[in-house]
């Protein structure tokens, strides 16, 4: 089993930078393509960016697209999405999965975080 456990969320201010942390334990994910969703309220969970075990292949979603980085650490265990430029659209609870398929497109996660807030003032 694997356990994911996200941090780094907060509130910031339209325009700012925030980087989200995803620590997993249980096994090695560095097999596994991994993933960030978001979930605005009163709406459906959403997509958000994966990246493959390798880490050389990397998917966004067209709203975030040039603003957010995904990437992963596989010695640390930890995948990673540096959000900068962002905007209060942004705002949601962001949650981390794994896939153990590895590809990263598409993507099944299998294991979830609980999720960290993000707020993004106006």
């Amino acid at each position: 089993q694997v356990q994911l456990v996200e941090s780094g969320g907060g509130l910031v201010q339209a325009g700012g930078s925030l980087r989200l942390s995803c620590a997993a334990s249980g096994r090695t994910i560095s097999n596994y393509a991994m993933g960030w969703f978001r979930q605005a309220p009163g709406k459906e969970r959403a997509f958000v960016a994966t990246i493959n075990w390798s880490g050389g292949g990397t998917y966004y979603a067209d709203s975030v697209k040039g603003r957010f980085t995904i990437s992963r650490d596989n010695a640390k265990n930890t995948v990673y999405l540096q959000m900068n430029s962002l905007k209060p659209e942004d705002t949601a609870v962001y949650y981390c999965a794994a896939d153990p398929t590895g590809w990263g497109k598409p993507f099944d996660g299998d294991y979830w975080g609980q999720g960290t807030q993000v707020t993004v003032s106006s």
